[in-house]
C-alpha cells in the first residue's frame, strides 16, 4: 500500500478528534547478524494516537511527525503472555505480517486500548451498521403495526343500557395513530329482522330493505334509538302474541 507521507502526517497531527490516545511501550526485537538465532528485546515508550482504523505512534507527545503507522484491517487484538505485565498484541491474518506487542502502564489502560483497537476496523463498523439497520427496520415495522390499530377511545362512545348487545355508537370517527380518521363501520345485518322468534315470517317490519342510519353523517342518537326500538317493539309484539296463543291453547286443553 502506498501512502502519501505528508497527507498521513498532517492527518495524524491535525485537529480532528482522536478515538484514543496515550503512552504505550512498543516492543522492539533486534536480530544480530553474527548470531543468526540470537536476538535482543527492548521496549520503547511511544505516544500512540488512534484515528479511525489508523494507529499512529510518535517519539513523544509533542512530536509533529509520526514514527510509524499501523493500518488496523484484517487483524486481531489479544492479550499475550509476556514477561511484562499488561501486555497485548496486534496480530494480522497474513502469515508473514509483523505482530505489534504493546505494554500499557496499568490494567485499566490496557483494557481501554484493547477495546478501542478491537472496534477500529472497517469490518467491525460494517457489523455495527448492519445491526443498526436491522434494528431500524424492526422499529419501522413495529411503528407501521401501531399505525394500523386505532387508539382506544373512552369518550365519545355511548351504549344503550336496555340492549347491551347493541353495537356502540361512535359520535366521532376513531383517530388513528398517524392522525388520519375513518368513518365508523356499518353495523352487521340483524338476523332477527328477517324472521320471527316463532319461526313464522314477520309481516309488520323488515329492516333489510331500509337504509341503516349509521353513517358518517349520523350525529343524532335519538334516530338510532328509534331505529333499534322499532325492531325491539316488533319482537315484543310477536312474543306477546305467541304467549296469548299459548295461553289460548292451554285453556282449550283444560276444556277437554
Amino acid at each position: 500500500m502506498k501512502l502519501n507521507e505528508r497527507s498521513v502526517a498532517h492527518y495524524a497531527t491535525c485537529d480532528s478528534p482522536a478515538d484514543h490516545a496515550g503512552f504505550l511501550h512498543k516492543r522492539v526485537e533486534r536480530h544480530h547478524h553474527h548470531h543468526h538465532h540470537h536476538h535482543t528485546t527492548s521496549y520503547h515508550r511511544r505516544w500512540f494516537i488512534l484515528k479511525g482504523n489508523l494507529l499512529f505512534y510518535f517519539e513523544d507527545r509533542e512530536s509533529r511527525e509520526p514514527l510509524g503507522l499501523v493500518v488496523l484491517e484484517g487483524c486481531t487484538v489479544e492479550l499475550c503472555e509476556a514477561a511484562e505485565e499488561f501486555a497485548f498484541a496486534i496480530r494480522f491474518d497474513d502469515a508473514g505480517a509483523k505482530a505489534y506487542v504493546l505494554v500499557a502502564d496499568c490494567q485499566a489502560a490496557m483494557e481501554a486500548w484493547v477495546k478501542a483497537l478491537s472496534r477500529a476496523s472497517f469490518d467491525y463498523m460494517r457489523l455495527v451498521v448492519r445491526e443498526l439497520e436491522k434494528q431500524l427496520e424492526d422499529a419501522r415495522k413495529s411503528l407501521a403495526a401501531c399505525h394500523k390499530s386505532p387508539r382506544r377511545l373512552s369518550s365519545g362512545i355511548k351504549r344503550h343500557l336496555s340492549n347491551p348487545a347493541m353495537v356502540p355508537v361512535q359520535e366521532q370517527p376513531p383517530i388513528l395513530e398517524n392522525g388520519c380518521s375513518k368513518p365508523p363501520p356499518l353495523p352487521p345485518r340483524r338476523r332477527l329482522a328477517a324472521g320471527s322468534v316463532c319461526g313464522a315470517p314477520t309481516t309488520g317490519l323488515s329492516l333489510t330493505g331500509q337504509e341503516s342510519p349509521v353513517s358518517p353523517e349520523t350525529a343524532c342518537f335519538s334516530k338510532l334509538h328509534n331505529w333499534y326500538g322499532q325492531e325491539i317493539a316488533e319482537l315484543r309484539r310477536e312474543w306477546l302474541e305467541s304467549q296469548k296463543s299459548r295461553e289460548h291453547g292451554i285453556v282449550k286443553c283444560q276444556e277437554f
